[in-house]
């Protein structure tokens, strides 16, 4: 051992302990190892900082705000909708339904927004039908990561192994190199779950607190405003055009709630309706063109100097009424707030049953929670008025409905363009992540916001790890240790190691981390057995990515280890089982792809 392995396996050996100890944050101990590397002459400067300007770390990034266009357009979550609907009321339909779909849309999403959106939908679905959330969260969970392994984008350990591929002067991995043994495990996840449904608890979920604070349906009234086109078009039209955004309660003209309502009975200008809808639709409903907040529009009106002043500086808060409060019995009309608060009632939740009366003849009650829109100064004022127990942020955003066919259509193009090469995979993610800000389907601020700079920097911190590793000739030497035990085994069972190498290490790591550290030696050891490195280097990133033997070795997992009432022996008694077919299906897989190996197992 030479002593720069030496002094490259102290840098190493301090990296996992700070990685793993988790008292600095993960970027911060990539970049503190990325200048040890360099201040101890292992890498020179180029080499050090090459992980910023590589593939995977652009791909990453630019993943993000292609996500963030997706769900800035709302259409995620009509998707997580139609899943919710499709998913019916028994259990086995709803997992059939919910692995796919789930898997598919993580292949061309970040997984773990699409384990936080679908969360709340599998808990009301769960509410809704009586089944057990916990006999639902840890199949979608499962089916959000699977998803990750149908295309190279969509997990940052497939990224890195393609970009060490190619540094090796190898041919790097395409955007679908790895999507038939993606879709295997699809299948073979979805599988294991309906045939091994006796395996999961049955619990409840915890709905308490949680629920309180993440709500995601409140009670609005909207106007038909004057000259709105929806004038004259049958009730049912709105109702089907508003299908995946809102409920309609109640529908109200001149003041009077209407007792038939026909689907073809058209709609006029000033029908008020009572509607129940998510706070992002609350959030955009002013961009929809012939409908407005009926509180809004009706206080402007009266006060047109107020409305424009309102509307420009704008903010919307969560109250919650107190249990001494002066507000106790009386309605929200009898309280006007425009007159005595200066803010207007937009919303409110209410946490037992449905509410069939529109929102200014509501009695208020003690935990009622209500939404107000006010000037920002007046919000500020408010905070200090006793009857109101809190004001909490109202975490909802716009959405830019009228794009989503754009931010679809660029996405569509991205894919099509890193896939048959017309462009760079880099170069394609990177023009579709502009194409999605230029379009205004995600504005600046929220694609800069929604880019987990922590992941990024992590990745390009950690890359230089790899180079290092492979440079001081410690990947070889770590490959040679191997080979002495491994020299007689089938490439079938050196897969299965470096999976198993990959899963266990990545209970303590990043995927990213894990597949920077094995990938060389995989690489290695392919080299020393005179085989393509292609299948060992995908089978560690698989390890690293597919294995699901604790609730930490996946972020989706800590997602719904609360909300699923999940304890670490469940995970256990799920995930050791299903790792094992999975480890057993990757290496078959990889064997048949890049090494000519059987399809199909020859039996007698």
């Amino acid at each position: 051992m030479t002593p720069q392995q030496i002094v490259f396996l102290v840098i190493l050996a301090c990296a996992l302990v700070l990685f793993v100890h988790g008292k600095l944050r993960v970027d911060l101990t990539a970049m503190l190892t990325l200048m040890a590397l360099a201040l101890t002459g292992i890498l020179d400067g180029k080499e050090a900082l090459s992980g910023f300007s590589s593939e995977p770390a652009i791909i990453v990034a630019a993943v993000f705000v292609l996500s963030a266009g997706l769900a800035s357009t709302g259409v995620t979550d009509r998707i997580g909708a139609m899943i919710g609907r499709a998913a019916g009321g028994s259990e086995w339909r709803a997992i059939a339904i919910t692995i796919p779909a789930v898997a598919g849309l993580a292949a061309f999403s970040h997984h773990l927004m699409v384990t936080a959106m679908m969360l709340p939908i599998m808990l009301r679905l769960a509410r809704e039908k009586s089944l057990p959330a916990s006999r639902l969260l840890m199949p979608m969970s499962l089916a959000a990561s699977l998803g990750t392994t149908l295309t190279l984008f969509s997990a940052p350990a497939f990224l890195l192994a393609s970009d060490l591929l190619e540094r090796n002067g190898g041919e790097g991995l395409h955007v679908f190199s790895i999507t038939p043994i993606g879709f295997a495990l699809v299948l073979l996840g979805l599988a294991y779950m309906l045939l091994g449904r006796w395996l999961l608890p049955r619990r409840t979920g915890n709905g308490g607190e949680t629920d309180y604070l993440r709500l995601d349906h409140y009670y609005t009234e909207l106007v038909i405003e004057k000259d709105s086109p929806w004038v004259g078009k049958a009730y049912s039209e709105f109702q089907k055009s508003f299908t995946d955004r809102l409920t309609v309660v109640d529908w109200l003209r001149h003041g009077m709630r209407r007792r038939r309502r026909a689907a073809d009975q058209p709609l006029e200008a000033g029908d008020v309706l009572l509607v129940r809808t998510s706070p992002d639709e609350i959030a955009s409903i002013k961009d929809e063109p012939g409908v407005a907040l009926h509180a809004v529009a009706k206080y402007g009106e009266n006060r047109p100097d107020e409305k424009t002043e309102l509307l420009g500086e704008e903010q919307i808060v969560q109250a919650v009424v107190a249990p001494n409060s002066e507000f106790l019995g009386r309605t929200v009309g009898d309280v006007d707030f425009v007159r005595t608060l200066g803010v207007v009632v937009v919303g409110l939740w209410r946490r037992d049953g449905w509410i069939r009366d529109e929102v200014s003849q509501v009695v208020l009650r003690e935990g009622d929670l209500l939404v107000l829109w006010g000037r920002q100064q007046t919000i500020s004022e408010l905070a200090a008025h006793r009857g109101f127990l809190m004001l909490m942020p109202f975490t909802a955003s716009g959405r830019q409905l009228r794009k989503a066919p754009v931010a679809l259509g660029i996405m569509a193009l991205t894919i099509v363009a890193a896939a048959t090469e017309i462009l760079p995979a880099q170069i394609a993610f990177l023009a579709g992540a502009v194409a999605m800000v230029l379009s205004r389907c995600v504005d600046v601020e929220s694609a800069y916001r929604n880019i987990d700079v922590r992941i990024f920097v992590m990745i390009a911190g950690v890359i230089p790890l790899g180079v290092a590793m492979q440079k001081t000739g410690t990947a070889q030497l770590f490959a040679d240790q191997l080979m002495r035990f491994a020299a007689d085994w089938s490439p079938l069972m050196v897969l299965l190691a470096m999976f198993w190498a990959a899963a266990l290490l990545t209970q303590i790591l990043s995927d990213a981390a894990t597949t920077v550290l094995l990938a060389p030696v995989a690489f290695s050891v392919a080299t020393a057995l005179g085989l393509p490195p292609a299948p060992f280097v995908v089978c560690t990133a698989l390890g690293a990515v597919a294995s699901f033997l604790t609730p930490i070795g996946h972020h989706g997992n800590l997602l719904i280890l609360n909300p699923g009432q999940y304890t670490f022996g469940d995970f256990l008694k799920i995930g050791v089982p299903l790792t094992v077919l999975i480890s057993g299906l990757c290496a078959w897989m990889a064997r048949w792809l890049w090494l000519d190996g059987p399809l199909l197992p020859a039996f007698g």
